[in-house]
Formats: C-alpha cells, sequence, structure tokens
C-alpha cells in the first residue's frame, strides 16, 4: 500500500474494503442502548467490538498487517509492542498464520491481558515503565530475531484493518448518523474509522475522544504538528500512548471533524452506564468513547432524533481494578452507583 503523497486515502480505502479480517474476527452487533438513549434524549448507538474474540477490535488491524507480509514471503517471526490489546490480535494472527510471536509489554501490564496473550500462544517479554519504553524494546529485538515488527498503530496495514469498524457501521446503519465517537491513544483506529467514513458518509461528524492523562491527539491537533508528551496516565492503559502514529495523524487531520478530552471520572461513569447497559465490564479505553459522547451531548443547544454512535473498543478490565474505577467516580456519581 502506498504511505505517502494523495493516494494514502483511496489506498487505506480501497484496502479496507477487501481486508480478510474475518479470519480471526467478527461483524460485532450494533446495537441500541434504550437506557443511554433515554438519558441522552436521542438514539445512541453501541459498536460492540468489546465483542470481539480477543475482547477488543485490534485483532482486525494485526491480521490484516501480518496476513499482508506473509503473502510477500516467508515470515520468520512477528515482534510487537503492546499495552495488551494489540498483543492479543498479534498473538492470534499469528497462530492463524502459523507464525511465532513475541510481544513487549510494559511492567504494568494488565495480568487478564498477559494470561491472554500466552493462552494464544503468544510470548510475552515484560519491559519498562511505559509502552513506550516497551516499544523501543520491541525495535531492538525485532532486528536482533530478524523477526517482522508489527507496529500497533503507526501501519498503512493495521490502519485499513481497524477501517472495518467504521464500514460494518455505514453498512448495519444506513439511516442517518449524527455523530461518531471513536477512542484515541495512537490513533490506528480512529485514522481507519474516519478515513473509510468520511468516503462512504461524508455528513457523518467524526469525533474521537481521548483521556486528559494521555491527550497526545489533541495536543498534536492544535500544534499542527505531532507533540509527544512528557509523560502519560496509565488509568486508561489502552489508549496510554506518549506520541501518536505519523500516518495516522496525517490521516486524521484530513477526515476527522473534532477530539474531545474527558477525564478519569467522566470514563468511570461511563464504565458504570456501560455496565447497566450491556452488563459487560469495559475496560477505560473500552468506555472512552461513550465518555466522550455524553459530554458531546451534554454541550448541545437543543436535541436531535438522528443517531450517535460510540465504539466500545474492549473489555480486557482486571478485576482487582473496580476498586480503583469506582474510587475514580465523583461523589454524586458514586451515590448514583449505591457505593459510600
Amino acid at each position: 500500500m502506498s504511505t505517502g503523497g494523495l493516494g494514502v486515502r483511496q489506498s487505506v480505502v480501497e484496502a479496507t474494503l477487501t481486508a480478510p479480517v474475518y479470519d480471526v474476527a467478527i461483524e460485532s452487533p450494533l446495537e441500541c442502548a434504550g437506557r443511554l438513549s433515554r438519558e441522552v434524549g436521542q438514539p445512541v448507538w453501541l459498536k460492540r467490538e468489546d465483542l470481539q474474540p480477543t475482547r477488543s477490535f485490534k485483532c482486525r488491524g494485526a491480521y490484516h498487517a501480518l496476513a499482508s507480509r506473509c503473502r510477500q514471503g516467508p515470515v520468520p517471526g512477528v515482534v510487537a509492542s503492546s499495552a495488551g490489546n494489540h498483543a492479543q490480535g498479534v498473538a492470534l494472527a499469528a497462530r492463524q498464520l502459523g507464525v511465532p510471536a513475541v510481544v513487549v509489554m510494559p511492567r504494568g501490564a494488565s495480568t487478564t491481558k498477559v494470561e491472554a496473550v500466552e493462552a494464544l500462544g503468544g510470548e510475552v517479554l515484560l519491559h519498562g515503565a511505559t509502552f513506550d519504553q516497551a516499544a523501543s524494546r520491541a525495535t531492538e529485538l525485532a532486528a536482533q530475531l530478524e523477526y517482522f515488527l508489527l507496529h500497533p498503530f503507526d501501519n498503512p496495514e493495521v490502519i485499513a484493518g481497524q477501517g472495518t469498524v467504521g464500514l460494518e457501521i455505514c453498512r448495519q446503519h444506513p439511516d442517518p448518523i449524527e455523530a461518531l465517537f471513536v477512542p484515541v491513544g495512537g490513533g490506528g483506529l480512529l485514522a481507519g474509522v474516519a478515513t473509510l467514513v468520511r468516503r462512504l458518509r461524508p455528513e457523518v461528524r467524526i469525533v474521537g475522544v481521548e483521556p486528559d492523562e494521555a491527550d497526545a491527539m489533541s495536543r498534536s491537533w492544535k500544534a499542527g504538528r505531532r507533540v509527544r508528551l512528557r509523560e502519560v496516565g496509565a488509568f486508561a492503559d489502552g489508549v496510554a500512548v506518549q506520541e501518536v502514529g505519523e500516518l495516522c495523524f496525517e490521516l486524521c487531520r484530513q477526515s476527522v471533524d473534532e477530539l474531545l478530552v474527558v477525564s478519569s471520572e467522566e470514563i468511570c461513569q461511563a464504565m458504570r452506564d456501560l455496565f447497566a447497559e450491556t452488563r459487560v465490564l469495559m475496560e477505560p479505553a473500552g468506555a472512552l468513547a461513550l465518555a466522550g459522547l455524553k459530554r458531546w451531548a451534554r454541550s448541545r443547544v437543543g436535541r436531535s432524533t438522528t443517531s450517535l454512535v460510540a465504539i466500545t473498543s474492549g473489555a480486557n478490565l482486571d478485576f482487582d481494578r473496580l476498586g480503583e474505577v469506582v474510587a475514580r467516580l465523583g461523589p454524586a456519581s458514586r451515590r448514583a452507583a449505591g457505593v459510600r
């Protein structure tokens, strides 16, 4: 795929339309959320990527990228860095394609995610305190082993694979959509979804959502160039990235309408709301888009009857983090949840 020039968006769209992600992924349901719709005052739909085999959308891009590389010739192995969800996607893709996989994860990575990678046959190496430190080690390891380095977001084939989420939304919801809310970490999901949806449904407002502890895309957007954060908070570990991808940033600048930054309290409230709606415990990154949707809806004057869509991107949450989630809820939210 071309990665530069005016043809990059067309290349991403074409690759998305033919990406063989369903060798490992499902077409996740788009569900109308009745409780949330009543609260917000207009139809709210949830794109349930938390129901993927790896409980996250990441298997789409990982498989598309690795399968594309395998078509070019023998692959002795694959190395990736990840806070956890990309790691599972790579392990699943590698098992499907018969390729050894080594994944470098930060030392504080979720136990749930580490065990899931190992269950899929991937080898886990814990290194560093942050995703970026793990990524540096993965680059070194790939060179030493002469393995294919599969970046978690700044790869055109990964971006195109993630774009299939947007393709499904367009197909599943042919009626008007006012705004589509997408979580943002390194920017791969937002870049893929925005590029595809902008081509097929240009009237849809595309909104990226970040946590205030890791808002590299928003800061880069304002600066007109990529900005590297000095440090990031790890609460929403699935999106705790110090610098967004170069290709991701350029594609988002061309196709995204708006970026929102939400607090950890808003994320926890969205996690609570999603549990009430679905009886699934989303991870913080998985509830990020809904937190943005609710903030966006509150800020509007008047109401619309047109649908809002939020991508629930993952549900790989360690059970022992529930106390932290409750603690981050404000007093009013804790009372509403029946917690003192």
